[in-house]
C-alpha cells in the first residue's frame, strides 16, 4: 500500500485482515508496538465497518504521512445514500470526526491520507452525509 510521493522502502505497513484494515506510515520513529487491533469501542450508528484501534500511535515521531484504508459493507448504507458518501472517521473527545477520504467502489474500501497524526486512535468506515466541498 504505497503512499504517493514516498519511497516504498520508507513506508511501514500494517494489516489487520480480519477487520479489512490497513495502515501505512512514513515517520522518523515507528515504535515496535505500533499496529492495528480490533477495538472494543462501540461503533457510531452510521458505521459501515468494525472499529479498529491504532496501537502505539502516540509514540510515532516526525510523521510525514499516514494512510488509513478500511473495508466497508456497502449494504449497510442508509436507503438512498450515495455509495461515495463513505469516509474514514476517527473518534475524538467531541465524537466521531470524518476525515477527507477517497472511496474505491470496486474494492469497497475507503482511505484517508494525512500528513500528521490522526486526532484519535480509533477509526471506522462510516456514512458521511456532510458537504465537504
Amino acid at each position: 500500500m504505497a503512499i504517493p510521493g514516498y519511497d516504498s522502502s520508507n513506508v511501514a505497513e500494517y494489516t489487520l485482515e480480519s477487520a479489512g484494515a490497513r495502515v501505512a506510515v512514513v515517520a522518523g520513529v515507528v515504535p515496535e508496538a505500533f499496529g492495528l487491533e480490533r477495538s472494543a469501542r462501540e461503533p457510531p450508528v452510521d458505521a459501515l465497518s468494525s472499529p479498529v484501534d491504532l496501537r502505539g500511535f502516540e509514540e510515532l515521531k516526525a510523521i510525514e504521512a499516514v494512510r488509513i484504508r478500511l473495508g466497508y459493507d456497502p449494504s449497510a448504507l442508509p436507503p438512498g445514500a450515495s455509495p461515495t458518501d463513505v469516509a474514514v472517521a476517527v473518534e475524538t473527545d467531541a465524537g466521531w470526526e470524518p476525515l477527507r477520504s477517497t472511496v474505491d467502489l470496486e474494492e469497497t474500501t475507503v482511505e484517508a491520507v494525512l500528513n500528521d497524526r490522526p486526532p484519535g486512535s480509533t477509526v471506522v468506515a462510516g456514512y458521511d452525509d456532510s458537504d465537504d466541498d
